[in-house]
């Protein structure tokens, strides 16, 4: 079956960026009013249990503003390309006793699940300071979303990076548009609002999806838009070249 045409029907959820024309390209009602309830539900979840899951004593890295958590990550970025990771030199015993009750991580990426894009690698981060989320073509489904959300509500974290990245096996298929095996196809809806925007070119197509994927967090989440608009979390896009393994914020 045609993963593009399955997503004609009337459980799809596509979605683009609020700039761009055309049906074709636009959020999906149902999945935007089904994320938002989730969103909704997720806000009562969390303001019952935060009292208890709040660590109570902040690690340095909670204490970081939005910018400065980014900054971080870009830092990490440039040893990475640099060569000159610093993430082993931490003592990993006193890391793994200090985070075995908690996490206080600063920042959330939402990733490819592709295995040249090792997250905490190419940050130069080490244990209990990235919270991660992992799926192929980093869609923002709404298990993802109830995730991150999490990751912010309830451990902290200041920024969230929807993370693309060069050669992706999930834009690709969805480009292509031939039947696959398995429930692969069911990615292409989440991805096919980048193709309608971007063409069948590869990167750029990479890059509209982790901009409409970064819109679909800031936007449908009444947890995350509101941490957003006081200021105590920034949402972010951005595109990992895995030829030069350089980071570039979209």
């Amino acid at each position: 079956m045609n993963g593009l045409e399955a997503c004609q029907g009337p459980g799809c959820g596509c979605h683009s960026h609020a700039n761009v024309d055309g049906a074709a390209v636009s959020f999906s009602r149902r999945r935007l009013l089904g994320a938002t309830l989730a969103g909704a539900a997720a806000s009562v979840i969390v303001g019952a249990t935060a009292e208890l899951a709040v660590p109570t004593a902040a690690m340095a890295q909670s204490t970081k503003t939005p910018a400065e958590a980014l900054q971080a990550l870009m830092d990490g970025n440039q040893r990475f390309i640099d060569r000159k990771l610093t993430f082993y030199e931490e003592d990993l015993a006193i890391l793994q006793q200090n985070t075995a009750e908690k996490q206080e991580p600063f920042a959330s990426v939402l990733s490819c699940a592709d295995s040249r894009v090792p997250v905490e690698l190419i940050f130069d981060q080490s244990i209990g300071h990235v919270f991660v989320n992992r799926v192929a073509g980093n869609i923002a489904t709404s298990e993802i979303i109830a995730s991150i959300e999490y990751g912010a509500a309830v451990l902290g974290t200041k920024v969230i990076v929807v993370l693309g990245h060069g050669n992706c096996g999930a834009v690709q298929a969805t480009i292509d548009g031939k039947a696959v095996p398995g429930q692969i196809s069911s990615l292409y809806r989440y991805i096919r609002p980048a193709i309608n925007e971007a063409g069948a070119d590869l990167k750029a197509a990479t890059a509209a999806n982790a901009k409409i994927q970064a819109q679909l967090l800031r936007e449908s989440s009444p947890v995350l838009a509101g941490l957003v608009k006081d200021g105590k979390l920034s949402v972010v896009a951005a595109f990992f070249d895995v030829e030069s393994g350089k980071v570039t914020l979209l």
